[in-house]
C-alpha cells in the first residue's frame, strides 16, 4: 500500500533515478524530481523537475514542500564531494560541519545525516525499492546458468569479508577466486574495483595447478551490517555484468532482498551472452 502522497525523487547519477521516474509516470503517482548539479542524467529534464547543487539543502528542501512532497527517495550516484569547494546555501553550510564530521566514518555516515535531516523536515524517507518492486533482487539465479559448487566456496568467504569490513564504513563488494582475495571495493565503487581485477597478472590471480580454461572467480556485494537500507542498496546492471566477465569472473551474487538489479531482464540476457552467472544468495546458500 503506498504510504505518501506524492514522491521527491532526488536524483544523482546513474540509471536508477531515471527508473523511478519512469516507473512513477508510468503508473500515474505523483512525483517530483531534484536533479543534482553535474550528476543527474540530462534525460531526467522531461520529468516535472527543478536543478540543486549538490550543497543546497535549503533550496532542495523548499523546492520539495512547494512541490507538495510528503515523500523522498535518495537514488543515484554521488561521489564524495571536495568539501571545500562545496558553494552551499545557508541551510547547507548550517549542515556541513555535522556532514564533515561524519565523513570521517564513510559514506554511510554522511547518509545518515540526510536521511535524518529529511524525516526531521517531515519527510518520509523511502527505499528505491518501494517505488519499483521490481528492482529488488530475486532469490536464485538471474538468467540461465547457475553458479557451482566452487563458486559457492568464493561466495561463502566474500560475503564473510563483506560483513566483517562493515563496521569500517568501506564498501559493500568484494571479489574472491579460488579462495583468494582479489579486491575489496572501496571509494573508488564496483566499476573500478572491477578494472583493478581485469589488469591483474596472471600470476597473482589465483589460479590453480591444470585448472581448466574458463571464466572463474566471484564478485559478492551485499549491505554493510547496520546499513540504513532506505538509502546505498547495492545496486547492479548490464555494466556491471559486462565488467565482470571483462574481468575473467564466473559470475556475480548479491544478496536476495537486500540489492537492486537495474533492468533485469536485460542484466539475464547479457550474463546469458558471457556466459556468466548472477545469483541473489540467502544465507542460507552460504552455509559450509
Amino acid at each position: 500500500m503506498q504510504r505518501w502522497s506524492k514522491l521527491g525523487i532526488v536524483a544523482g547519477g546513474g540509471q536508477l533515478p531515471l527508473k523511478l521516474a519512469q516507473t512513477c509516470a508510468t503508473a500515474s503517482l505523483p512525483h517530483f524530481v531534484v536533479r543534482l548539479r553535474g550528476y543527474a542524467d540530462p534525460a531526467l529534464e522531461s520529468f516535472d523537475s527543478e536543478e540543486c547543487g549538490l550543497a543546497e539543502l535549503g533550496k532542495l528542501i523548499r523546492t520539495l514542500k512547494q512541490q507538495g512532497c510528503d515523500a523522498v527517495v535518495m537514488a543515484g550516484l554521488v561521489p564524495r564531494p571536495n568539501f571545500s569547494a562545496l558553494r552551499p546555501d545557508w541551510r547547507g553550510a548550517a549542515l556541513l560541519p555535522k556532514a564533515i564530521s561524519a565523513a570521517r566514518r564513510g559514506d554511510g555516515a554522511i547518509l545518515n545525516v540526510l536521511v535524518e535531516t529529511f524525516e526531521a523536515e517531515g519527510f518520509l524517507v523511502i527505499g528505491a525499492e518501494e517505488v519499483s518492486e521490481d528492482l529488488l533482487a530475486p532469490a536464485g539465479r538471474v538468467g540461465s546458468i547457475a553458479p557451482t559448487a566452487v563458486d559457492f566456496v568464493d561466495m561463502r568467504k566474500a560475503a564473510e569479508l563483506v560483513r566483517a569490513i562493515g563496521p569500517f564504513d568501506i564498501g559493500q563488494g568484494a571479489v574472491v577466486r579460488n579462495g583468494l582475495v582479489l579486491a575489496i571495493e572501496a571509494v573508488e565503487g564496483t566499476d573500478a574495483m572491477l578494472h583493478r581485477c581485469a589488469i591483474l597478472p596472471d600470476d597473482v590471480k589465483g589460479y590453480e595447478p591444470d585448472e581448466p580454461p574458463g571464466p572463474r572467480g566471484v564478485l559478492l556485494k551485499r549491505p554493510k551490517p547496520g546499513q540504513e537500507l532506505r538509502v546505498d542498496l547495492p545496486t547492479i546492471g548490464v555494466e556491471t555484468v559486462r565488467r565482470a566477465a571483462g574481468a575473467g569472473l564466473a559470475g556475480i551474487a548479491v544478496e536476495s532482498e537486500a540489492a537492486l538489479i537495474l533492468e533485469r531482464d536485460a542484466v539475464a540476457a547479457a550474463a546469458d551472452a558471457a556466459g556468466i552467472f548472477v545469483f541473489g544468495f540467502k544465507d542460507s546458500d552460504l552455509l559450509p
